[in-house]
């Protein structure tokens, strides 16, 4: 049996284009390694725009075997 724990990771603001840049794939990184650590495994995400395309956030959702 797994738990799951989803987490909302909130991109830079965006003036010119919706794409990633370093520092959001920083931070996503990041925090991937820091779950990892902690025994988490990355099981979905799913990216959420905003209307006007400047700003965003992915939904990231985690799994943990439970023994």
């Amino acid at each position: 049996m797994y738990e799951y724990r989803s987490e909302i990771l909130i991109a830079k603001m965006k003036w010119l284009s919706d794409k990633a840049n370093e520092d959001d794939l920083y931070e996503l990184d990041q925090l991937i390694n820091q779950r990892a650590k902690e025994g988490w495994e990355l099981a979905t995400y799913s990216y959420m725009s905003t209307s006007l395309q400047v700003k965003g956030a992915t939904l990231i959702t985690f799994k943990k075997l439970i023994e």
